[in-house]
């Protein structure tokens, strides 16, 4: 973990180290808290909305798995409709973060999360950029080194799944590049 940062407006945004299994990315993770108001009959749907609103698709509704792993050729963004969840987010060296409603993560290519505990009624929508399709890949020296070939050609999103094309992932993630 190299760097954070949090204020009212803003994301926590965190970078972690290639531990090297896990490959993480330069680019920032991300973290919006109670960054979408949740419709009390379908709060999935909320969350879908605003996703599909701002060009991420490809949506899903489930949990977290409770292995380590990551996606090498796409990014991910995961909002929490219902229920709460401690994740560890950048591998085994990584950080624990406590989700609730509302809140999103936005994970660049190749961050390793793992969801080491979470309450019966847990739920999140998980959302991808235009692009590939999500792989699951677990943490393993062979995995690791093909990772760090396919992360650096994973296309930048043009838009932030939460704000839209002025939220602030694509001025991070394009810094950060």
């Amino acid at each position: 973990m190299t760097s954070r940062h949090t204020d009212s407006s803003a994301p926590i945004s965190i970078v972690f180290a290639d531990d090297g299994l896990v490959p993480n990315n330069p680019m920032p993770f991300l973290v919006y808290r109670a960054a979408i108001a949740l419709d009390r009959d379908d709060p999935a749907a909320s969350i879908e909305r605003v996703f599909g609103g701002n060009g991420w698709g490809d949506t899903w509704r489930n949990g977290v798995y409770d292995y380590l792993h990551f996606h090498a050729t796409v990014h991910e963004a995961l909002g929490v409709a219902s229920g709460t969840a401690r994740v560890r987010f950048g591998g085994d060296q990584g950080q624990e973060l406590e989700l609730s409603p509302g809140d999103v993560a936005i994970l660049p290519a190749g961050t390793g999360h793992q969801c080491i505990s979470a309450s019966a009624d847990f739920c999140i929508v998980g959302a991808y950029p235009p692009g590939p399709k999500m792989q699951i890949t677990r943490p393993t020296p062979e995995n690791h080194a093909r990772a760090l070939k396919s992360i650096p050609d994973v296309p930048l999103p043009e838009t932030d799944p939460v704000r839209g094309a002025s939220g602030p992932l694509t001025r991070l993630w394009h810094r950060a590049r």
